[in-house]
């Protein structure tokens, strides 16, 4: 199964330690080895992105910062594991990193199933 970790934090986004990346840089190298990890990234700050938005019938591009934005992703990794409990415990080892090595910092660990194909929503 395929799952999508999504890093989101309500907190101003701040560069992670140099110990926190060496520890994350680690932890998915190990990943990539044993080919569980597909992809992983932080991202940039919102001042360097946009948002297309579809509201009233109409659609707009606004550039970043955006004011009303409560809680930012900050990064995201896709993996393919054998199941939910596997991608949860892999998510609790990532944010433990984030506990051990910025303390102070609190955010969350979305995990989430990718959908087998094209409009196959799992309940």
């Amino acid at each position: 199964m395929r799952f999508m970790s999504i890093v989101t934090s309500s907190q101003p986004q701040q560069q992670p330690t140099p110990e926190l990346l060496e520890a994350m840089h680690r932890l998915a190298d190990r990943e990539i080895k044993a080919g569980r990890m597909i992809d992983n990234a932080g991202l940039m700050p919102l001042t360097t992105g946009a948002q297309v938005r579809v509201a009233d019938g109409k659609l707009s591009v606004v550039d970043g910062p955006f004011i009303e934005a409560k809680e930012v992703i900050g990064g995201y990794a896709i993996s393919e594991l054998r199941s939910k409990e596997e991608a949860v415990a892999l998510a609790v080892e990532f944010m433990q990193l984030h506990k051990d090595h910025m303390p102070g910092w609190e955010g969350t660990c979305e995990v989430r199933a990718f959908a087998g194909f094209a409009g196959q929503c799992p309940e």
